[in-house]
């Protein structure tokens, strides 16, 4: 005996779809998973450090804390990008949605702008 499986069916009257596909790739592909790793650990690795005493000049919290932050800027700017265009996609196929995802990319770009920040702070302090 053979199943097919058969969509359920909705009404798109009042329904939003769940996905509007994207049509131009991200920028980073596949590297934002494996850059995202690695601000993971080094930011793992520098939040330890400081919890266990070291001061934030030790090179064991300032280099891994730029690290992760000098590669949080291109992570977020990519993201932020991602999100700006999809909320374009979304306006007219559900305008809540759409401006929702504005609200997320103003919140990538205020991380990115802050990781800027904290990496100007670790230089120059």
């Amino acid at each position: 005996m053979e199943l097919h499986r058969q969509e359920v069916p909705r009404n798109p009257r009042t329904e939003p779809p769940q996905r509007v596909p994207e049509l131009r790739p991200p920028l980073l592909g596949d590297w934002f998973i494996y850059l995202s790793v690695i601000v993971l650990i080094a930011g793992f690795v520098a939040i330890t450090a400081f919890e266990l005493g070291q001061p934030l000049r030790a090179p064991l919290v300032m280099w891994p804390a730029i690290l992760a932050a000098a590669l949080l800027v291109p992570i977020s700017a990519d993201a932020a990008l991602r999100t700006w265009r999809s909320a374009f996609a979304w306006l007219p196929v559900d305008r809540g949605r759409g401006l929702f995802r504005f609200v997320w990319a103003a919140a990538l770009a205020s991380i990115m702008l802050g990781a800027m920040g904290f990496i100007v702070y670790l230089l120059w302090q």
